[in-house]
């Protein structure tokens, strides 16, 4: 049987996914996601989704999934025409909002669902924004009236209530060097985890210890921080992983075993070329009264997206940029072939990776036959121009710009904000190096993509949602429900599928250590 997981602060599953992904020599999956917890309604009906996907057998899924992926019928419809799978899947994932929903209600679906097995896993990530770094620094430090910072202790309650075999917590690097009220956060949630009897003794829970998944012998704080580029993921993720074994399970765990770096080339270089839109244009600034006293307000115009419009704006600008490029002694040539198209939910094409690559049979459904959500967004057009820059830029140089070579380029590259060259901006607009794994995806990437610039100037444009899907080791067949700006946030607040894979299988070794280095091939390619 199938050990339990429950996922709390499931987002759009990415932790989910790699667990589920383990399977053994049989090919039966040695996880089974009983419950996953995610208040967002967005990600939750990805979270259905994917769990509907689950109730199927490898490599079976059925016409009608496809149907919907090339959006030829609803989600309704695939719905209807499987219904027990549905039900199982809407029994699967729940919409609720811990620290609010009552505890009553989560201790009895939880219950339900484990039946009385105690070699279960509990998994998630408790909300991270309020340690984050960004969010620090915008706000000047931690509030003890941010509730986020104490959601860890709903994690917390269901260890002590529940006492998992194994427990895998995830959160931002900011954690290490977060303090409240003069005391490292850190060390505080180290102490609880360890001894959850410390917050919550009605429960008399067991001790748990606490490993770090890339270093035997851990010596600071810093040995729980994981590198996702050193484990094949294309991207330079760094997240504080813990992983907590109950007291009495006499095992050491091992772990992860490095591999080597992915570029991102690599995971997006065949996707289909795509250029970006255009939406509107600035024209000028007007002093405006307020209530505080005088702003600048930005006026724009709308314009019509068409090829035509976007390929003569980019046309101009990349030849008043090489002009440029040829007057400071830089003997910079490009020749374009401009994309027409911008993209489509589904859009037929050919294999979008080569079969060779270590992560193809990762990211690869032989049934999908084309690629999804990779559609570009638009842009205003003076962005554009700073795209196109800075994607020259990094092609000639080998790094993004810096403001002070946006000003250098030309005066109407720098962003009319009054703290552009404050120091907050210069690195406002990062173009992503084909030739390294990518920077961290974030939720921010919902908000524009002017840290996710694509690295081919034809295209002149931000990465899809399939890009940074790719980026974060989703499959290629994983659907991602809501408006492209709720996609981009569910990619960006994912565990990376492919990590939590790994993870998985050092988990695995803790519940079953005799057999488990047995499975160490990836799977998803059987969907």
């Amino acid at each position: 049987m199938p050990f339990p997981i429950i996922d709390l602060f499931a987002g759009p599953g990415g932790l989910a996914e790699g667990f589920s992904s383990l399977t053994g020599n049989d090919n039966d999956r040695i996880f089974k996601i009983e419950l996953s917890i995610e208040k967002d309604s967005h990600a939750h009906q990805t979270l259905t989704l994917r769990s509907f996907v689950r109730q199927f057998p490898f490599r079976e899924l059925p016409d009608e999934y496809y149907a919907f992926l090339r959006q030829e019928i609803t989600i309704e419809d695939l719905y209807q025409a499987w219904p027990e799978q549905h039900h199982k899947a809407m029994r699967e994932a729940w919409q609720a909002t811990l620290g609010e929903t009552s505890e009553a209600e989560v201790d009895r679906r939880i219950a339900e669902k484990l039946d009385g097995e105690t070699n279960w896993v509990l998994i998630g990530g408790p909300p991270c924004q309020a340690y984050s770094l960004v969010g620090r620094s915008r706000v000047g430090g931690i509030s003890e009236t941010d509730h986020r910072v104490h959601l860890y202790k709903e994690y917390l309650r269901i260890i002590a209530r529940h006492q998992p075999a194994v427990f895998v917590m995830e959160n931002v690097k900011g954690l290490l060097s977060a303090e409240l009220n003069g005391e490292k956060i850190f060390s505080k949630i180290m102490a609880d985890l360890t001894t959850p009897a410390i917050v919550f003794p009605e429960y008399a829970p067991p001790g748990y210890r606490i490993y770090s998944l890339v270093k035997d012998n851990v010596r600071t704080d810093g040995d729980y921080l994981i590198r996702s580029e050193d484990y094949g993921v294309p991207q330079k993720r760094h997240r504080v992983i813990l992983l907590g074994v109950r007291e009495d399970i006499d095992v050491v765990p091992g772990t992860l075993e490095p591999s080597r770096k992915t570029d991102l080339k690599s995971v997006i270089g065949a996707l289909p070329a795509l250029r970006s839109g255009i939406y509107r244009e600035f024209t000028h600034t007007e002093i405006v009264n307020t209530e505080k006293g005088t702003k600048k307000a930005r006026k724009y115009q709308n314009l019509d997206d068409s090829f035509e419009g976007w390929s003569e704006r980019i046309s101009s600008y990349t030849e008043e940029l090489l002009s440029t490029f040829s007057e400071l002694g830089y003997n910079a040539k490009f020749e374009q072939t401009l994309p027409e198209s911008t993209g489509s939910d589904y859009r037929r094409t050919p294999r979008t990776i080569s079969q060779a690559h270590p992560l193809s049979r990762w990211y690869s459904d032989e049934k999908l036959d084309g690629v999804l959500q990779h559609q570009s967004r638009g842009h205003l057009t003076q962005d554009l121009k700073r795209y196109l820059f800075a994607a020259l830029y990094t092609r000639e140089f080998k790094k993004f710009p810096r403001m002070d070579d946006y000003r250098k380029f030309g005066t109407d590259l720098i962003p009319d904000h009054e703290n552009a060259e404050s120091g907050k901006f210069n690195d406002r607009f990062r173009v992503q190096l084909p030739d390294e794994p990518a920077t961290t995806v974030t939720s921010h990437i919902s908000k524009d993509g002017h840290y996710f610039i694509h690295y081919d100037p034809s295209q002149c444009r931000s990465l899809t949602v399939r890009e940074a899907a790719r980026i974060q080791t989703f499959p290629d067949n994983y659907w991602f429900c809501g408006s492209r700006t709720q996609q981009f946030h569910q990619v960006g607040n994912a565990v990376p599928p492919y990590l939590a894979w790994q993870i998985a299988s050092v988990v695995h070794e803790i519940l079953v250590p005799e057999n488990a280095r047995e499975v160490r091939e990836p799977v998803l390619f059987r969907y």
